[in-house]
């Protein structure tokens, strides 16, 4: 149905993912947020760094930001004063809103507009990842190994998550792999600065005061203290990488120590507060997030996508089985998803796929994190191929696509460059028009005919 590649668009939902295997490469962040930069002490961590993988939104491809995972200097604040006099006015405003003037001190004492988080806002360079590729890196070898060594570390604190919140641990560990390689790449940009430089001078200053008021609330309560509280340069923090205003509504203390600490070695409350998101979007204990199926031979393509949901019962009746052959499990309400189209994978999807959509809304983070999981319990990676052949479409490509599938009367419902159901639905429809399989795949084959 799509080829999803990474965004870097700062969005709304929780944090970035980041691959865990050697040596260092170019970061694959499909995110809101950029890669944490990396010391010399994280690099030797026995979760080894690869490279951030963390899809942002939905469409047949995403940009994503190239940047080096190393980071060699730090980053350099740059004196302004209307920097300044933006601050004054800012604490004004959060006075208003119930922070203290204490906090506020303690809070922005030595803090200046930071050049570097400036220049990483900017300075977004766009190239595209085609789904498969991502997945190889975001499920390489290496990061199931180091999830399931992750998993052994971590048995007795993911056991009581799972008892106490109902979500099943493998799930969480998985994400935690994805965000920050099991802890080994955290982020270490002082977030108060950050968020300020950010509210001041970024492109979306509204979202980032209000992430600055948040990370001023967890500050007065006594979470953590200004030095403490680091993370990603547009506000991601912790294990799990969450953003100021989703530690509020979901951040637990799992330890009993009196604080929701998400930012030290012990990720205990970071992996809690995962599964305690997972469990307020409605996770279901023991459901998969979705399955590996083949599809019959006449199969009707129409029938594929997240609108259309029926009972397990259903695909049974057409014949829809698993790789094995067996019959699919029933888990429910469910869709089929083709991620790649006809000729890639295809997915059985349950409700639970939708909660970790939650987290992230791009499938292929979805995927991911699902694949991830069920390989970090023994399962195999998917038994059908890819249409490696195929790259992914530019941004410029998305958007033409969807101005020339309007003109020839099959309506997107607006140019975005985002291929969303709109998109995958007007695909579907132009290609029955003229006698190809039906599954919405936005190809570059596609966009050729009808240029």
């Amino acid at each position: 149905m799509r080829i999803v590649a990474v965004a870097l668009g700062l969005g709304l939902s929780l944090s970035a993912g980041i691959a865990a295997a050697l040596p260092p490469d170019t970061s694959l962040r499909p995110e809101p947020r950029p890669v944490p930069s990396v010391t010399a002490s994280t690099q030797q961590t026995s979760l080894a760094v690869r490279a951030s993988v963390r899809p942002v939104a939905r469409g047949v491809t995403l940009p994503v930001t190239q940047v080096s995972l190393v980071q060699t200097q730090t980053e350099t604040p740059v004196s302004d004063a209307r920097f300044q006099q933006w601050i004054s006015g800012f604490q004004a405003r959060a006075r208003a809103q119930g922070i203290s003037q204490a906090t506020l001190d303690r809070a922005f004492r030595g803090i200046d507009l930071n050049a570097r988080v400036i220049e990483r806002d900017r300075n977004q360079s766009e190239f595209t990842r085609a789904l498969w590729d991502y997945l190889d890196s975001a499920v390489s070898d290496h990061r199931v190994r180091n999830g399931r060594q992750a998993m052994q570390s971590q048995a007795q604190v993911l056991q009581r998550i799972e008892q106490t919140y109902r979500v099943d641990a493998e799930v969480v560990a998985a994400i935690w792999g994805l965000e920050s390689a099991y802890g080994a790449v955290r982020g270490d940009i002082h977030i108060i600065e950050a968020m300020a430089t950010l509210a001041y001078d970024g492109r979306r200053n509204r979202f980032f005061e209000e992430q600055l008021i948040a990370a001023l609330r967890i500050l007065q309560a006594g979470d953590i203290t200004p030095d403490q509280m680091t993370g990603s340069w547009a506000g991601a923090m912790g294990h799990t990488q969450f953003m100021p205003t989703s530690y509020l509504q979901h951040a637990v203390d799992i330890t009993g120590d009196g604080r929701r600490d998400i930012w030290s070695d012990n990720p205990a409350d970071a992996l809690a507060s995962t599964a305690n998101y997972l469990r307020h979007f409605g996770w279901t204990h023991g459901q998969p997030w979705g399955m590996e199926v083949v599809l019959p031979r006449g199969f009707d393509y129409s029938q594929t996508g997240e609108r259309i949901k029926r009972e397990v019962s259903h695909w049974t009746r057409l014949g829809v089985r698993l790789p094995d052959g067996s019959r699919i499990p029933d888990h429910g309400r469910s869709s089929i998803l083709l991620p790649a189209g006809a000729e890639g994978v295809a997915l059985i999807i349950f409700d639970n796929f939708h909660v970790i959509e939650r987290y992230n809304p791009a499938d292929a983070y979805v995927i991911a994190v699902g694949h991830l999981a069920d390989r970090i319990m023994g399962s195999t990676t998917f038994r059908a191929t890819w249409p490696r052949g195929d790259r992914a479409l530019s941004r410029d490509e998305r958007e033409e696509l969807q101005r020339r599938l309007t003109s020839a009367g099959f309506s997107t419902q607006g140019i975005d460059g985002v291929i969303g159901p709109n998109t995958i639905e007007a695909v579907r429809r132009y290609q029955a028009s003229i006698g190809q399989t039906p599954d919405g795949y936005a190809s570059l084959r596609l966009l050729q005919g009808l240029r």
